[in-house]
Protein backbone atom coordinates (compact mmCIF):
# COMPACT_ATOMS: atom_id res chain seq x y z
CA UNK A 1 0.00 0.00 0.00
CA UNK A 2 1.21 3.47 -0.87
CA UNK A 3 1.84 5.77 2.07
CA UNK A 4 0.42 9.06 0.83
CA UNK A 5 2.99 10.95 2.87
CA UNK A 6 5.69 9.48 0.63
CA UNK A 7 4.31 11.58 -2.23
CA UNK A 8 5.45 14.72 -0.41
CA UNK A 9 9.01 13.43 -0.73
CA UNK A 10 8.47 12.64 -4.41
CA UNK A 11 7.03 16.11 -5.03
CA UNK A 12 9.84 18.04 -3.33
CA UNK A 13 12.52 15.90 -4.99
CA UNK A 14 11.04 16.73 -8.39
CA UNK A 15 10.81 20.43 -7.50
CA UNK A 16 14.37 20.62 -6.20
CA UNK A 17 16.05 18.27 -8.66
CA UNK A 18 17.37 15.88 -6.04
CA UNK A 19 17.22 14.54 -2.52
CA UNK A 20 19.45 17.20 -0.95
CA UNK A 21 17.18 20.06 -1.94
CA UNK A 22 14.11 18.13 -0.90
CA UNK A 23 15.74 17.35 2.45
CA UNK A 24 16.33 21.05 3.14
CA UNK A 25 12.70 21.89 2.38
CA UNK A 26 11.30 19.00 4.44
CA UNK A 27 13.71 19.34 7.35
CA UNK A 28 15.12 15.80 7.14
CA UNK A 29 18.34 14.26 5.84
CA UNK A 30 18.75 13.18 2.23
CA UNK A 31 18.91 9.49 3.21
CA UNK A 32 15.37 9.76 4.58
CA UNK A 33 14.19 11.32 1.32
CA UNK A 34 15.83 8.55 -0.72
CA UNK A 35 14.28 5.88 1.50
CA UNK A 36 10.77 7.35 1.19
CA UNK A 37 11.09 7.59 -2.59
CA UNK A 38 12.16 3.94 -2.74
CA UNK A 39 9.16 3.01 -0.58
CA UNK A 40 6.82 4.84 -2.97
CA UNK A 41 8.38 3.09 -5.97
CA UNK A 42 7.97 -0.30 -4.35
CA UNK A 43 4.35 0.41 -3.46
CA UNK A 44 3.52 1.59 -6.98
CA UNK A 45 5.67 -0.98 -8.76
CA UNK A 46 7.25 1.69 -10.94
CA UNK A 47 10.52 3.61 -11.01
CA UNK A 48 9.66 7.26 -10.33
CA UNK A 49 13.07 8.85 -10.93
CA UNK A 50 16.12 8.26 -13.06
CA UNK A 51 19.11 8.71 -10.75
CA UNK A 52 21.53 10.70 -12.88
CA UNK A 53 24.81 12.44 -11.93
CA UNK A 54 23.06 15.75 -12.53
CA UNK A 55 20.20 14.89 -10.16
CA UNK A 56 16.90 13.04 -9.93
CA UNK A 57 14.84 13.25 -13.15
CA UNK A 58 11.19 12.09 -12.99
CA UNK A 59 10.15 9.25 -15.25
CA UNK A 60 6.71 9.26 -16.89
CA UNK A 61 5.37 7.45 -13.83
CA UNK A 62 7.20 9.97 -11.65
CA UNK A 63 5.57 12.89 -13.45
CA UNK A 64 2.17 11.30 -12.88
CA UNK A 65 3.00 10.88 -9.19
CA UNK A 66 4.06 14.53 -9.02
CA UNK A 67 0.77 15.67 -10.58
CA UNK A 68 -1.14 13.62 -8.03
CA UNK A 69 0.96 15.04 -5.19
CA UNK A 70 0.34 18.59 -6.43
CA UNK A 71 -3.40 17.96 -6.50
CA UNK A 72 -3.26 16.60 -2.95
CA UNK A 73 -1.26 19.63 -1.85
CA UNK A 74 -3.90 21.97 -3.30
CA UNK A 75 -6.74 20.06 -1.66
CA UNK A 76 -4.91 20.06 1.66
CA UNK A 77 -4.37 23.82 1.45
CA UNK A 78 -8.00 24.44 0.51
CA UNK A 79 -9.22 22.34 3.42
CA UNK A 80 -6.86 24.10 5.81
CA UNK A 81 -8.15 27.51 4.68
CA UNK A 82 -11.79 26.46 4.96
CA UNK A 83 -11.30 25.08 8.46
CA UNK A 84 -9.34 28.17 9.53
CA UNK A 85 -12.08 30.45 8.18
CA UNK A 86 -14.60 28.78 10.52
CA UNK A 87 -12.53 29.57 13.61
CA UNK A 88 -14.29 32.41 15.45
CA UNK A 89 -11.91 32.58 18.43
CA UNK A 90 -9.37 35.31 19.09
CA UNK A 91 -6.89 32.63 20.04
CA UNK A 92 -4.72 30.05 18.34
CA UNK A 93 -1.82 30.30 15.91
CA UNK A 94 -1.26 33.52 13.97
CA UNK A 95 1.72 33.64 11.63
CA UNK A 96 2.89 37.08 10.49
CA UNK A 97 5.60 37.84 7.95
CA UNK A 98 7.36 41.21 7.61
CA UNK A 99 10.78 42.54 6.51
CA UNK A 100 13.52 42.29 9.11
CA UNK A 101 14.29 46.01 9.39
CA UNK A 102 10.60 46.87 9.60
CA UNK A 103 10.30 44.46 12.52
CA UNK A 104 13.34 45.97 14.21
CA UNK A 105 12.32 49.62 13.86
CA UNK A 106 8.51 49.52 13.90
CA UNK A 107 6.70 46.23 14.27
CA UNK A 108 8.41 44.92 17.41
CA UNK A 109 6.69 47.44 19.64
CA UNK A 110 3.32 46.79 18.01
CA UNK A 111 3.71 43.03 18.52
CA UNK A 112 4.55 43.59 22.17
CA UNK A 113 1.29 45.51 22.63
CA UNK A 114 -0.69 42.90 20.72
CA UNK A 115 0.61 39.95 22.73
CA UNK A 116 -0.23 41.83 25.92
CA UNK A 117 -3.77 42.55 24.73
CA UNK A 118 -4.41 39.07 23.27
CA UNK A 119 -2.40 36.55 25.30
CA UNK A 120 -4.26 33.54 23.87
CA UNK A 121 -3.02 34.22 20.35
CA UNK A 122 0.02 32.07 19.57
CA UNK A 123 1.94 34.62 17.53
CA UNK A 124 4.68 33.47 15.13
CA UNK A 125 6.90 35.85 13.18
CA UNK A 126 8.62 35.14 9.86
CA UNK A 127 11.24 37.83 9.22
CA UNK A 128 11.77 37.90 5.47
CA UNK A 129 11.22 39.89 2.28
CA UNK A 130 10.58 36.68 0.36
CA UNK A 131 7.18 35.99 -1.19
CA UNK A 132 5.39 33.42 0.96
CA UNK A 133 2.43 31.29 -0.08
CA UNK A 134 -0.46 32.39 2.12
CA UNK A 135 -2.74 29.84 0.44
CA UNK A 136 -0.54 27.12 1.93
CA UNK A 137 -0.53 28.90 5.32
CA UNK A 138 3.18 29.77 5.21
CA UNK A 139 1.83 32.95 6.79
CA UNK A 140 -1.58 34.34 7.73
CA UNK A 141 -0.75 38.04 7.44
CA UNK A 142 1.90 39.64 5.24
CA UNK A 143 3.24 43.16 5.77
CA UNK A 144 5.03 44.18 2.63
CA UNK A 145 6.46 47.16 0.77
CA UNK A 146 5.35 46.61 -2.81
CA UNK A 147 4.03 48.27 -5.95
CA UNK A 148 1.76 45.37 -6.84
CA UNK A 149 1.19 42.59 -4.30
CA UNK A 150 -0.08 39.20 -5.56
CA UNK A 151 -3.68 39.23 -6.79
CA UNK A 152 -4.50 36.24 -4.57
CA UNK A 153 -4.10 38.43 -1.47
CA UNK A 154 -6.54 40.96 -0.06
CA UNK A 155 -5.99 43.89 2.22
CA UNK A 156 -5.15 47.47 1.63
CA UNK A 157 -2.48 49.81 0.48
CA UNK A 158 -2.04 51.29 3.90
CA UNK A 159 0.22 54.24 3.20
CA UNK A 160 2.76 55.65 0.80
CA UNK A 161 6.24 56.33 2.04
CA UNK A 162 9.15 58.56 1.20
CA UNK A 163 12.89 58.09 1.07
CA UNK A 164 15.81 60.46 1.52
CA UNK A 165 19.62 60.44 1.54
CA UNK A 166 21.39 59.86 4.87
CA UNK A 167 24.95 59.99 6.17
CA UNK A 168 26.80 60.51 9.43
CA UNK A 169 27.20 64.09 10.70
CA UNK A 170 30.98 63.66 10.34
CA UNK A 171 30.73 62.83 6.64
CA UNK A 172 28.39 65.76 6.05
CA UNK A 173 30.84 68.06 7.86
CA UNK A 174 33.55 67.00 5.36
CA UNK A 175 31.27 67.59 2.37
CA UNK A 176 32.11 70.87 0.64
CA UNK A 177 28.58 71.95 -0.17
CA UNK A 178 28.31 69.81 -3.27
CA UNK A 179 31.56 70.93 -4.92
CA UNK A 180 33.50 67.73 -4.19
CA UNK A 181 32.24 64.22 -5.06
CA UNK A 182 29.94 62.78 -2.42
CA UNK A 183 31.08 59.37 -1.15
CA UNK A 184 28.30 56.89 -1.92
CA UNK A 185 27.19 53.38 -0.85
CA UNK A 186 25.64 51.68 -3.88
CA UNK A 187 23.13 48.83 -4.04
CA UNK A 188 24.20 46.02 -6.35
CA UNK A 189 20.68 45.20 -7.52
CA UNK A 190 19.55 48.80 -8.12
CA UNK A 191 20.41 50.64 -11.35
CA UNK A 192 21.60 53.72 -9.47
CA UNK A 193 20.38 56.69 -7.45
CA UNK A 194 17.00 58.18 -8.41
CA UNK A 195 16.97 61.00 -10.93
CA UNK A 196 16.04 63.43 -8.15
CA UNK A 197 19.36 62.73 -6.43
CA UNK A 198 21.45 62.82 -9.61
CA UNK A 199 19.96 66.18 -10.49
CA UNK A 200 21.30 67.67 -7.25
CA UNK A 201 24.53 65.70 -6.86
CA UNK A 202 25.69 64.21 -10.18
CA UNK A 203 29.20 63.77 -8.74
CA UNK A 204 28.67 60.70 -6.58
CA UNK A 205 31.77 58.59 -5.87
CA UNK A 206 30.97 54.93 -5.17
CA UNK A 207 33.03 53.73 -2.22
CA UNK A 208 31.22 50.46 -1.52
CA UNK A 209 28.64 48.19 -3.19
CA UNK A 210 26.25 46.16 -1.00
CA UNK A 211 23.37 43.76 -1.64
CA UNK A 212 21.33 44.34 1.49
CA UNK A 213 19.77 47.32 3.28
CA UNK A 214 21.07 46.26 6.69
CA UNK A 215 24.58 46.18 5.21
CA UNK A 216 24.04 49.60 3.66
CA UNK A 217 22.98 51.07 7.00
CA UNK A 218 26.05 49.58 8.66
CA UNK A 219 28.29 51.06 5.98
CA UNK A 220 26.71 54.50 6.27
CA UNK A 221 27.02 54.40 10.07
CA UNK A 222 30.71 53.58 9.64
CA UNK A 223 31.16 56.76 7.61
CA UNK A 224 31.99 55.03 4.32
CA UNK A 225 29.48 57.08 2.39
CA UNK A 226 25.94 58.32 2.08
CA UNK A 227 23.04 56.34 0.64
CA UNK A 228 19.32 56.49 0.12
CA UNK A 229 16.88 54.71 2.38
CA UNK A 230 13.29 54.89 3.55
CA UNK A 231 12.62 57.79 5.92
CA UNK A 232 11.33 55.44 8.60
CA UNK A 233 14.81 53.89 8.68
CA UNK A 234 16.95 56.99 8.36
CA UNK A 235 14.97 59.35 10.60
CA UNK A 236 14.75 56.80 13.43
CA UNK A 237 18.50 56.13 13.45
CA UNK A 238 20.26 58.41 15.96
CA UNK A 239 23.59 57.94 14.17
CA UNK A 240 22.34 59.35 10.84
CA UNK A 241 21.06 62.64 9.48
CA UNK A 242 19.73 63.71 6.10
CA UNK A 243 22.25 65.08 3.63
CA UNK A 244 21.42 68.80 3.18
CA UNK A 245 19.97 69.87 -0.14
CA UNK A 246 18.78 66.40 -1.11
CA UNK A 247 15.11 65.94 -1.96
CA UNK A 248 12.75 63.33 -0.64
CA UNK A 249 11.48 60.84 -3.21
CA UNK A 250 8.82 58.18 -3.50
CA UNK A 251 9.44 54.77 -1.96
CA UNK A 252 7.38 51.59 -2.18
CA UNK A 253 3.99 51.80 -0.43
CA UNK A 254 3.14 49.73 2.64
CA UNK A 255 0.52 46.96 2.40
CA UNK A 256 -1.29 44.84 5.02
CA UNK A 257 -2.37 41.61 3.36
CA UNK A 258 -3.98 38.24 4.00
CA UNK A 259 -5.54 35.47 1.95
CA UNK A 260 -9.13 36.08 0.78
CA UNK A 261 -10.40 33.00 2.61
CA UNK A 262 -8.89 34.21 5.91
CA UNK A 263 -9.94 37.85 5.97
CA UNK A 264 -12.94 37.25 8.25
CA UNK A 265 -11.14 35.02 10.78
CA UNK A 266 -11.46 37.03 14.02
CA UNK A 267 -7.87 36.77 15.20
CA UNK A 268 -6.58 37.75 11.74
CA UNK A 269 -9.03 40.61 11.35
CA UNK A 270 -8.27 41.75 14.90
CA UNK A 271 -4.52 41.71 14.28
CA UNK A 272 -4.82 43.64 11.03
CA UNK A 273 -7.08 46.29 12.60
CA UNK A 274 -4.81 46.54 15.65
CA UNK A 275 -1.68 46.93 13.51
CA UNK A 276 -3.33 49.42 11.17
CA UNK A 277 -4.36 51.61 14.08
CA UNK A 278 -0.81 51.71 15.48
CA UNK A 279 0.81 52.26 12.10
CA UNK A 280 -1.61 55.08 11.36
CA UNK A 281 -0.06 57.07 14.20
CA UNK A 282 3.34 56.66 12.52
CA UNK A 283 2.30 58.05 9.13
CA UNK A 284 4.55 61.16 9.50
CA UNK A 285 7.55 58.85 10.09
CA UNK A 286 6.91 56.95 6.87
CA UNK A 287 6.21 60.08 4.87
CA UNK A 288 9.33 61.82 6.16
CA UNK A 289 7.47 64.54 8.07
CA UNK A 290 8.37 63.50 11.61
CA UNK A 291 10.50 65.91 13.65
Amino acid sequence: MLDWNDLRFVLETARNGGTSGAARVLGVNHATVARRITAAEEALGERLFDRLPSGYVPTEAGREAVRTAEAMERLDSELDLKIAARDDRIKGRLRVTAPQLFIQRVLGGILAEFTEAYPEVDLELVATNDTLNLAQREADVAIRFSKDPPETLVGRRFMDQKGAVYATPELIARDLGGEAPLDWVKFAHWPGPPAEIKAVRPNLRVRLTVDDMAAAIGAVRAGIGATRMACFLGDTDPALVRVPGMPRFDYLPLWLLTHADLRHVPRIRTFMDFTAARLGKLRPVFEGDAP
